[in-house]
């Protein structure tokens, strides 16, 4: 407990900057593009789908990633400030108590899982436990521990496509479990670019990576076998009848280029700079991937 003097001599934050520390917990980027995949499920159902049901759904869903966010910020609170894209967090930057945080990761799980349970179903409500469970109990634990990690954070940030599609369905079915499986891939290439572009932060962070443990060149060769899995995968819509042709030519280009991506720096050994781009390149690709299945995606 900080001394009454230190206490008094705090400076007030206004409201805004304390609400959007609040915000920051949940790690809004991260959350946008969750929110994306699972619309981009909804969607593929071909369900019609009221504007109210939604953002109903979608704001549950928000408040459920939001809190596994939120409790991995809490965990990390002392690593974070080892790495560049974390250390103006509030937590590491000691604008927010530990305590408020997890009282803020608690109220989210509290009240999101339930209303996806009433607003979606009980499957995705358990699908829903799953990813926070997952993600804040398995992955933020052994990313100390094994570089394995990465292959249990891709479950939590597989799964709301699937959720998604299970919202308005209630079943896990085909085109829902392909829409877990492309998210599945795609993150390991993703994040092993992160591990190779910040290896020394995650070194000073007590962190450990595929690059740290084995190399970059097992990384950049990982990332290839990676992005050839997903490009395999992200092609089976089309033959399961739940996306066009023009899906099919999307999937395929933006799977080569990111292919080709992959495949440079593996060839030629490339370091940070590369990496940075095939990060981006891996954004690049998952954005359009779903904006094809939006444009021609849905049961035929």
């Amino acid at each position: 407990m900080r001394p009454a003097a230190e206490l008094s001599e705090a400076p007030v934050r206004s409201l805004g900057a304390v609400v959007a520390d609040l915000l920051s917990l949940t790690k809004p980027r991260l959350s946008m593009l969750v929110l994306f995949t699972t619309f981009g499920g909804m969607w593929l159902t071909g369900a019609s789908l009221g504007v109210g049901r939604t953002v109903l759904l979608l704001g549950a869903t928000f408040l459920v990633v939001g809190a596994a966010n939120a409790f991995n910020c809490y965990l990390e609170r002392s690593s974070d400030r080892f790495m560049a894209r974390t250390a103006l967090r509030p937590l590491p930057q000691g604008r927010m108590e530990p305590v408020v945080a997890l009282v803020a990761a608690a109220l989210m799980a509290t009240v999101g899982l339930p209303l996806l349970v009433v607003w979606a179903n009980p499957l995705t409500g358990a699908l829903g436990a799953l990813a926070l469970l997952s993600y804040v109990l398995a992955y933020t634990p052994l990313k100390r521990r094994t570089e394995h990690a990465m292959l249990v954070g891709a479950l939590p940030g597989a799964l709301p496509p699937l959720m998604g599609w299970t919202a308005i369905t209630g079943q896990v079915e085909t085109p829902g479990l392909l829409l877990f499986a492309i998210m599945f891939l795609w993150q390991l290439p993703h994040f092993l670019a992160i591990a190779l572009f910040r290896k020394d932060e995650y070194r000073a962070a007590g962190l450990t990576s595929v690059p740290l443990a084995r190399g970059d060149r097992a990384a950049r060769v990982q990332a290839v076998a990676y992005v050839v899995a997903l490009l395999g995968v992200s092609v089976l819509p089309y033959f399961a009848k739940v996306a066009g042709p023009w899906y099919l030519a999307a999937a395929v280009a933006l799977g080569l280029g990111f292919l080709a991506q992959a495949v440079r720096g593996a060839v030629q050994g490339l370091g940070a700079r590369w990496a940075r781009g095939l990060f981006g390149t891996s954004l690049l690709y998952v954005m359009g991937l779903f904006v094809a299945l939006g444009v021609d995606g849905g049961p035929r």
